[in-house]
């Protein structure tokens, strides 16, 4: 028979372990962010090697699914002799795979920025860097926001893979209580549930900033 009680007798344990999904989910997002405007500049780059260097990057972290990334990551760091705790091998694994997709979200968004507002930077004698940050990557921000809180809620909905290298985000602690108490399906709804409230919430703040940056 379903239990209600044993969902609200584990949902505090689930809502701590959700603290991990979330940090996971918002440093990578916010690496994939730097590391894609990187990666973007490189795809725009007059140079082919950059430009060939950054295609090469998005297709291997588009194309190499993210938990094989991760078991990658984990396993060869110690013996490149570079030791770091699971939790940091995982959001730089998270964040470099983001920061494929989050490059194309920006470039397509550079591309929707006309032209003529970086020709007129370049006739008043505006160093690129300038150019950049003070002109192309703030628009481009705000034209490919909506992408960037589809990739973030993406990111909390992946962040379950971690389980794999020993993490206890929302997804293995719900295997851990499912294992103990032998109601996985409560605890699996549970898990469900906290899983689409983070992303709601996301969502709704999404729609807030979108709304605060039209004005």
């Amino acid at each position: 028979m379903f239990s209600f009680q044993t969902i609200f007798d584990n949902l505090p344990v689930l809502i701590g372990a959700a603290r991990y999904t979330l940090l996971i989910s918002v440093l990578g997002c916010a690496q994939g962010l730097l590391v894609g405007a990187v990666v973007c500049a490189g795809a725009l780059s007059r140079r082919v090697w950059l430009r060939r260097a950054a295609a090469l990057y998005v297709s291997f972290f588009r194309g190499v699914p993210l938990l094989i990334q991760l078991l990658v990551a984990f396993y060869l760091l110690p013996v490149i002799g570079i030791n770091v705790p699971a939790l940091v091998a995982a959001v730089l694994t998270v964040g470099l795979c983001a920061a494929a997709y989050l490059s194309e979200v920006l470039r397509g968004a550079l591309n929707a920025i006309p032209r003529g507002q970086a020709e007129a930077a370049a006739a008043i004698g505006m160093a690129p860097r300038d150019l950049w940050l003070r002109i192309l990557l703030p628009q481009a921000l705000k034209i490919g926001l909506p992408a960037i809180i589809n990739e973030l809620i993406l990111l909390v909905k992946a962040s379950s893979l971690v389980t794999v290298v020993g993490i206890v985000e929302i997804t293995r602690m719900s295997q851990s209580i499912a294992s103990a108490t032998y109601r996985p399906l409560e605890i699996y709804l549970a898990a469900a549930f906290l899983y689409l409230a983070i992303n709601l919430v996301i969502a709704q703040a999404g729609r807030l900033l979108e709304r605060r940056l039209a004005y």
